[in-house]
């Protein structure tokens, strides 16, 4: 239970869903972990139950896309734990029913998505090879199964690919560079998050939640959608030991939507 007791980690998007369950993840197995969140109050709830587990976690209020909120976040941190050694890029946003490319309203979609998606990726990655390039680290930016296909919009697609390829970049760039940090990329599936949820919303062919998670179902050969504490284990093993040999990787976990 203490495999991660040295790792002093920060979350992106921590307040629900796949940041939520990794921040309970990685504290029950020892780590040290700093919740983040444009929800502050979602934050602190995710960091309370990982207090009343008797486990490590404080929480602050983020807007990714703001550099100055960066380097905050890091002193913060560092305060309160110690040097950080993980960085989860994992805030995001989808941007359903924004995303109408040739619209007028379409660039300022773009905009906005890839601000979150991509450019507050960037803003973390270059604080935290700051920080870490010294005594070392791991950096796992979450991207999705669309970064790896079409399909849901092309400013999100956009976003997510340009989150795998940053990726490759900047473990490219470490080795190179002599830095001991190892950045990798997470691409989930369909995960029953509420921002999934939100789909149901403003997609054409579905007018309920039910009817999103069966035709989700079907795309999905493993016979369900993703949960959430999926990915929290996979991105558990990206800053684990256990993955010492992996850097510029980008492990899929999808539930085979990608094979079909």
């Amino acid at each position: 239970m203490n495999q991660l007791k040295t790792k002093v980690a920060i979350i992106t998007g921590g307040g629900s869903g796949i940041g939520a369950a990794t921040a309970e993840r990685l504290a029950e197995q020892g780590a040290s972990v700093m919740v983040t969140d444009i929800n502050g109050d979602a934050a602190e709830h995710t960091a309370r139950v990982i207090q009343q587990r008797g486990q490590t976690a404080q929480a602050l209020a983020q807007d990714v896309a703001e550099p100055d909120a960066w380097r905050a976040v890091f002193e913060a941190t560092a305060k309160a734990f110690g040097p950080v050694n993980v960085l989860v890029n994992n805030a995001g946003v989808s941007g359903a029913g924004r995303d109408r490319f040739e619209e007028p309203e379409g660039l300022d979609a773009w905009r906005q998505i890839m601000s979150i998606n991509l450019d507050a990726v960037n803003l973390g990655c270059r604080i935290a090879i700051q920080e870490m390039k010294v005594s070392g680290g791991a950096i796992v930016n979450v991207s999705s199964v669309m970064g790896l296909v079409g399909g849901a919009g092309p400013a999100y697609n956009a976003s997510k690919g340009g989150v795998r390829l940053l990726t490759k970049s900047i473990a490219s760039y470490c080795g190179r560079m002599g830095y001991p940090i190892r950045c990798n990329s997470v691409h989930p599936g369909y995960i029953w998050t509420p921002m999934v949820r939100q789909i149901a919303e403003v997609h054409e062919e579905v007018s309920t939640e039910a009817e999103l998670k069966e035709m989700l179902l079907l795309q999905h050969p493993i016979g369900r959608l993703g949960e959430a504490d999926d990915i929290a284990n996979g991105i558990r093993f990206l800053i684990s030991d256990e993955s010492s040999f992996m850097t510029g990787s980008e492990l899929v976990i999808d539930g085979g939507y990608t094979c079909v």
